[in-house]
């Protein structure tokens, strides 16, 4: 297990390249981002370990990350200030952009992955989403109808303008940003729900994860009763991540300090709990092009990068 240790900078979000498999980024905060400024983290993985290539600081915390899908030195993260900020890794010198229209942090941000456009979806505790062309000052549209915080926008991968919200409100909702409107509202949870992912292997199959302990993995074509529950961690579920190389595979991580392997199509889901962090544990993201390669960030100072013993055993490739 390779570890990147970030003094004073408590992990919020991890990232790794879409261009290249040894990079990543990960978004921190000072102060468990209560208070303070924020840094961003560019990191290469190395056979000796886990070495900085270059950081960039914000005046206020940063809550994610997302690479562009278009420039390998891009990058945007979103802040405490509700601010979003692009960064290029070749121009040291601070942000290529700000874009500032949200009134309240910024939890949320993600870099569309379908080749049909290049667009970033924003979610933020004002419980708007915003769409933005990072090519423009303004965002290109504002998305209104959650009742509370949003915690987590991501873009469906396979159909263009279409990307799922998470909220405090309970609900996970599916947008459609070209007419502006919410398709779908899914009473997901009984309590504040942290975040969603995409399967991806399947446009209809959204996994969210909640204040209540639990994991439900839903299709939209019926969405009156969940595929699966998954129950285990002990507190919130922070952030969920679905495999790019097993269609029923997924990891997620919690406020209970763990990182958890679960397949929601097999008999015994839970696969595998780690055990490596001494705080919670906010960001989690699999690697695109290494299997099973998985990487992590915590409130204890630390980027982890490693492979789990048994998601190798797991049955690749869609069903």
């Amino acid at each position: 297990m390779a570890t990147f240790r970030s003094p004073g900078r408590h992990g919020y979000a991890v990232e790794v390249s879409p261009f290249l498999p040894s990079l990543l980024a990960c978004a921190a905060s000072q102060h468990y981002g209560i208070a303070g400024s924020g840094t961003l983290f560019v990191l290469e993985q190395e056979e000796a370990g886990v070495s900085l290539v270059t950081s960039f600081d914000w005046n206020d915390g940063l809550f994610d990350v997302t690479w562009s899908e278009n420039n390998e030195h891009v990058l945007v993260t979103g802040g405490g200030d509700g601010t979003v900020q692009l960064w290029d890794t070749a121009n040291p010198q601070g942000p290529l952009q700000v874009l500032k229209e949200h009134t309240q942090e910024v939890y949320s941000v993600d870099w569309s992955q379908t080749r049909a456009e290049t667009l970033v979806v924003s979610g933020s505790w004002d419980h708007t989403a915003k769409v933005w062309d990072p090519e423009r000052p303004h965002s290109l549209s504002t998305l209104q109808g959650h009742e509370g915080v949003i915690y987590s926008t991501i873009w469906s991968p396979h159909i263009p303008g279409c990307f799922a919200s998470a909220s405090g409100d309970g609900t996970l909702r599916v947008w459609d940003m070209k007419a502006g409107v919410c398709r779908l509202v899914i009473p997901a949870h009984q309590a504040e729900i942290l975040t969603c992912d995409w399967c991806k292997y399947d446009q209809n199959v959204v996994v969210t994860g909640s204040v209540d302990c639990s994991l439900c993995v839903w299709d939209l074509r019926n969405v009156r009763q969940h595929v699966a529950r998954l129950t285990g961690h002990s507190y919130a579920i922070r952030r969920v991540k679905f495999s790019p190389f097993h269609h029923s595979v997924l990891a997620s991580c919690s406020y209970d300090f763990t990182v958890r392997l679960w397949d929601f199509a097999g008999s015994e889901p839970l696969l595998e709990t780690l055990e490596h962090h001494t705080e919670f544990v906010c960001g989690l993201d699999f690697n695109l092009h290494v299997p099973n390669q998985v990487v992590d960030c915590s409130w204890d100072e630390t980027v982890k990068i490693y492979t789990p013993p048994r998601l190798a055993a797991a049955q690749p490739g869609a069903p």
